[in-house]
């Protein structure tokens, strides 16, 4: 009776309190940081037993080895949830009595958002701890852009169709990680870093570059909308997809270099 007792009591606790609609945005942030320690925990324990190269790198190597586990289990996760949002989900469908799209949210959205924005502080702190060993200030740039836009749609309300949006393009993280695992193993001129390096082009032209466009798209006929945003909001919508396209065409030209050249030397 005692323990059932304690456990309808922990029962009212997480409905009352931690998934109550007002501190959602909390326990979300606070249960992504926790989950992105217990990812880079367990992918160091996966990785010392069943990777043969793990032992033989340097610690900065494990420690990037062990960030990149938690950047794809996030990936994962944020790039299912945001094509349920976009693609499946009737929240942020064109229905005139759902209300305007840009104001749109509901429990799991704020949910979803708040878990990236626990990934985001993780992520960033680590980048600014062993600053520049897991990366540089594009990386800085590119996860403080990203988190601030994150954390204000999950906060306001505003505009999470649109982050959600950009968040698909997560999809291309864990090939740019298997990237860097294959070199690191010294599988630099195998089959499988070769196909990897196709699966990161077609990934990135599809989530980075032709997804971009439609949701430029679709704020362009949703205009009369958007523009009813508050004034951040309405300029995060437009500045970061812009600088993140900007970004995105950089890169894009540095992978269809690298695939050229990889082409050229398995020929």
């Amino acid at each position: 009776m005692a323990i059932k007792s304690y456990q309808n009591q922990a029962g009212v606790l997480v409905k009352n309190y931690l998934l109550a609609d007002p501190f959602i945005p909390y326990t979300s942030i606070i249960g992504g940081i926790i989950l992105c320690k217990m990812v880079y925990d367990l992918t160091q324990l996966i990785s010392s037993f069943y990777i043969k190269t793990y032992a033989g790198l340097t610690k900065i190597q494990r420690i990037e080895w062990n960030s990149r586990g938690i950047s794809s289990i996030h990936a994962i996760f944020i790039t299912a949830l945001s094509l349920h949002f976009v693609f499946w989900s009737d929240l942020f469908s064109d229905q005139p009595h759902a209300g305007l799209v840009t104001f749109r949210s509901s429990p799991l959205s704020v949910f979803g958002l708040g878990v990236s924005v626990g990934y985001f502080c993780a992520d960033l702190g680590m980048l600014l701890w062993l600053y520049p060993s897991l990366g540089g200030m594009e990386y800085v740039f590119h996860h403080s852009l990203s988190g601030i836009a994150v954390a204000y749609s999950m906060f306001s309300g505003e505009g999470q169709l649109y982050t959600y949006m950009i968040l698909i393009s997560e999809i291309t993280t864990p090939e740019i990680n298997m990237r860097w695992y294959l070199d690191t193993a010294g599988m630099k001129r195998s089959s499988a870093y070769l196909i990897n390096g196709i699966v990161i082009f077609l990934s990135w032209l599809a989530a980075r570059i032709l997804l971009f466009g439609y949701m430029f798209y679709h704020v362009y006929l949703h205009y009369d909308q958007v523009i009813q945003m508050h004034t951040f909001g309405y300029l995060l919508v437009f500045v970061v997809p812009s600088v993140l396209a900007m970004m995105n065409l950089m890169w894009f030209g540095k992978i269809i270099k690298g695939l050229i050249k990889q082409l050229a030397k398995m020929q």
